[in-house]
């Protein structure tokens, strides 16, 4: 599987192989913010992270959201 996450910096493209996926399904489709933990594979221009292990944090969402705040 082929998973693209991006930040403020860009967008990096993690390749995920499917025993890996059998043992970290929820985290891969339930993080709503994840980790990626891997190896870089570069070929010529071409850059991909295969991921070895995946991490949510989405229960630290919480402490990162501030209030919309109105200032008119």
């Amino acid at each position: 599987m082929f998973v693209t996450l991006e930040d403020e910096t860009g967008t990096t493209n993690v390749i995920v192989w499917n025993r890996l996926i059998e043992k970290q399904q929820r985290e891969l489709l339930g993080a709503r913010l994840l980790t990626v933990y891997g190896v870089w594979q570069r070929e010529v221009e071409v850059k991909h992270l295969v991921a070895r292990r995946l991490v949510d944090h989405t229960r630290l969402l919480g402490s990162l959201m501030v209030e919309s705040r109105d200032f008119h």
